[in-house]
């Protein structure tokens, strides 16, 4: 199986949904046919994105918020105290029926539609993939004997500046000789330690025989799964369930809660992002959320449900509230969009999500070991609604000149100073994959394979090597020669 793209090249100068900037967005995009999730996730790996089936990668030193690719290691990740309140929020709704009264993540609704669609990309006239992929011809080795096929949402609350006062200062009275002389923290510290060690003792001594979680045990903290279970009890007020569906109009349950997911996303566009009817109908929805270019596949290694792209609803008392779009590839669990019901945005469900999300990709990881991080999309750090993506720790950013990645730590004195940063501190470091032999690049035409370099000579002289040499040099040597190129 292939990958088959169309160049649509560079856009510049249209409206940016991070920052409102009407002509400060720039990127670079193809139209991709097909695509296997390796060459995705080869392709995520060095900052595509997709939006339906249309892949691009912004122009980092040229757009107005640079959008920088960030991945969470799933296997490390330790739920922060904003979290832990959420899904304790979230468990309260669910066992006692208490809503809470105002949000606690005000702000992060999420990534608005038009900063994770481009706008304006509509399908090419012409479909390669109307012939099948049977009827193409591979003439990589006949034509050109040196080519070869070579071997992919919760903020912390800014720190208030210190407050001054005017206030002139009076003279005290001096010390209160009916309370008791003040005590250094030291020793305050140093008392409460004796008094635990001591409590602990005496619960010790006064225990049954029966066997005790070891000290190691004891002291690791509460894993994302206890917390995400935490306080729930047997019987609970509401029943919330989530489910995997496949992106796939021949599945049952993806057709059956087809509606019912088109009618919420129309809700939340409105509601949460101020759309107009128009620009959230079912053929947006299906054009943005369910079209997409992945196919299925399945591997002796990788998980039990497969590659390729899902809807993970969740469904409240027998009706869905929220459906999170992902991208299941070989090394990840990729964000692609959430939506869900504007009468439950006090639950954070953005930020609930993603926490379900990286469990989702803990439990992956026990099948498919390679499979071990949760990409949450773009960080914007100029966009300070975007920042929340951070919180998820620990997270690494891509560098946009060696396609390494950084921990955002050692990232965001640099994205201080300038929004647009190298990133990488390795002055020497290069990209791994940069393009080194354009003539390797596969391109199709006329259902024909062939090497870039035959194509050139079959055409006499072709005048689109610039435009090959870019597309080739932003997906990398690698996937120049794995992906195939439509030329009409």
């Amino acid at each position: 199986m292939y990958t088959i793209v169309e160049l649509k090249g560079v856009k510049c100068g249209y409206r940016c949904g991070y920052c409102r900037n009407e002509g400060g967005k720039a990127s670079y995009g193809m139209w991709s046919h097909t695509m296997t999730v390796q060459d995705y996730q080869d392709l995520i790996d060095r900052g595509w994105r997709r939006s339906g089936k249309y892949v691009y990668k912004p122009i980092m030193n040229k757009t107005c918020c640079p959008q920088y690719t960030i991945r969470c290691h799933a296997l490390n990740f330790h739920p922060s105290k904003t979290h832990k309140k959420t899904l304790k929020r979230v468990n309260k709704f669910l066992s006692k029926g208490e809503m809470p009264v105002e949000r606690c993540d005000e702000g992060h609704d999420g990534e608005p539609m038009n900063s994770v669609h481009e706008e304006g990309v509509r399908p090419p006239p012409e479909d390669p993939l109307k012939t099948d992929h049977s009827e193409i011809q591979d003439i990589t080795t006949s034509l050109d004997t040196e080519s070869s096929n070579s071997t992919p949402r919760e903020d912390a609350a800014p720190a208030s500046a210190e407050k001054t006062s005017n206030v002139t200062v009076k003279p005290g009275k001096g010390a209160d000789s009916s309370r008791p002389l003040c005590r250094k923290a030291k020793d305050i510290r140093k008392e409460k330690r004796l008094q635990k060690e001591q409590l602990k003792q005496q619960e010790t001594v006064s225990s049954s025989p029966s066997p005790a979680p070891s000290k190691s045990s004891s002291n690791q903290p509460k894993s994302l799964e206890e917390f995400i279970t935490e306080y729930l009890p047997n019987d609970p007020l509401h029943r919330l369930e989530v489910r995997l569906v496949p992106v796939s109009f021949e599945d049952p349950d993806f057709l059956a809660s087809y509606k019912q997911s088109v009618a919420l996303y129309a809700r939340y566009q409105m509601t949460v992002h101020g759309d107009a009817p128009s620009e959230c109908g079912e053929s947006e929805f299906k054009r943005f959320l369910c079209d997409s270019p992945l196919e299925a596949e399945t591997a002796p290694d990788g998980p039990d449900v497969g590659y390729g792209s899902f809807h993970q609803q969740y469904w409240l008392d027998g009706r869905i509230v929220a459906v999170g779009v992902l991208d299941i590839l070989p090394s990840c669990v990729s964000s692609v969009y959430l939506y869900y019901h504007p009468d439950f945005s006090s639950l954070s469900l953005g930020t609930y999500s993603a926490l379900r999300e990286i469990g989702f990709t803990r439990q992956l990881q026990q099948q498919s070991p390679k499979l071990a991080y949760y990409y949450l999309g773009f960080y914007v750090h100029s966009c300070p609604k975007m920042r929340y993506k951070g919180q998820y720790r620990p997270s690494d950013l891509l560098c946009p000149e060696t396609y390494a990645w950084v921990s955002i730590e050692r990232c965001i004195s640099r994205l201080e100073i300038s929004v647009y940063s190298r990133l990488n501190e390795n002055a020497q470091a290069g990209d791994a994959l940069a393009l080194k032999d354009l003539g390797r690049a596969l391109v199709l035409h006329r259902r024909t394979v062939m090497p870039y370099a035959a194509y050139a000579r079959k055409r006499k002289g072709s005048n689109d090597e610039k435009e090959v040499e870019q597309y080739a040099s932003l997906v990398g040597q690698s996937c120049a020669e794995r992906i195939l190129l439509y030329r009409a």
